[in-house]
């Protein structure tokens, strides 16, 4: 496996931030009751992901480890700053309901740790594909989480797409059930915990059974050899 297809299953599977490093869950099991707002705070850590360690790794070398990070947390600071006032300026009303959680995103363990553990030691090139693939890591599981929780919750998936997709949105919302009451459990935070708990359970189950299809492949032609 390459350097770069490492990054990759890293990100996405391997070490992934939501069900193997188990960092940001605060953001993860606030805002995953719906799809939309799991969605727009995916689509904030990828951008901060990628610009801050771009930004680390460009500044490495000029950087002293006494100071390293509070520049790590001033340079992710201002990238949430930067992304606050765009969702303020065209997703107001997404920015309503996610906004407090976009702002923790300066403090989430998942970009502070890439930034020290990755960024400060690759190239930009590779500190950015780095961001990339965490980021879509954690937003996948907030993803799953959020369409989960919405359509056991409402019964619906796409609740309120208008928040992100503007007027357009409005076509995209899916009611799955009608006359849905709800499960109530699903949408509060009890709810949250236990789904990302069935989702880091599947995840170990898949990984024990390849692992075992993996010891089984490689003993059959020992076998036959001997």
């Amino acid at each position: 496996m390459t350097q770069i297809q490492q990054i990759i299953n890293d990100g996405l599977w391997k070490n992934n931030p939501a069900m193997v490093q188990v960092l940001g869950m605060c953001p993860l099991l606030a805002v995953s009751n719906t799809m939309v707002n799991a969605m727009g705070l995916a689509l904030a850590t990828i951008v901060t992901l990628i610009a801050t360690n771009a930004t680390i790794s460009l500044i490495r070398n000029y950087v002293t480890p006494q100071i390293r990070i509070p520049v790590y947390v001033l340079v992710i600071a201002s990238v949430v700053t930067i992304i606050e006032l765009i969702m303020k300026a065209y997703f107001f009303e997404l920015y309503q309901i996610i906004g407090l959680f976009i702002a923790l995103i300066t403090t989430n363990c998942i970009v502070i740790a890439r930034a020290e553990a990755f960024a400060s030691k690759q190239p930009v090139y590779k500190a950015a594909l780095d961001g990339l693939f965490m980021g879509l890591g954690f937003g996948s599981v907030l993803l799953v989480l959020g369409t989960l929780r919405e359509l056991l919750g409402f019964g619906t998936l796409l609740q309120n797409a208008q928040l992100l997709f503007g007027e357009a949105g409005k076509h995209l919302s899916v009611t799955v059930f009608d006359h849905y009451r709800g499960f109530l459990i699903a949408i509060l935070p009890p709810g949250a915990f236990l789904g990302l708990g069935l989702l880091i359970a599947a995840k170990n189950r898949i990984d024990q059974w390849r692992a075992a299809r993996s010891t089984i492949t490689v003993a059959q032609p020992a076998k036959a050899t001997a």
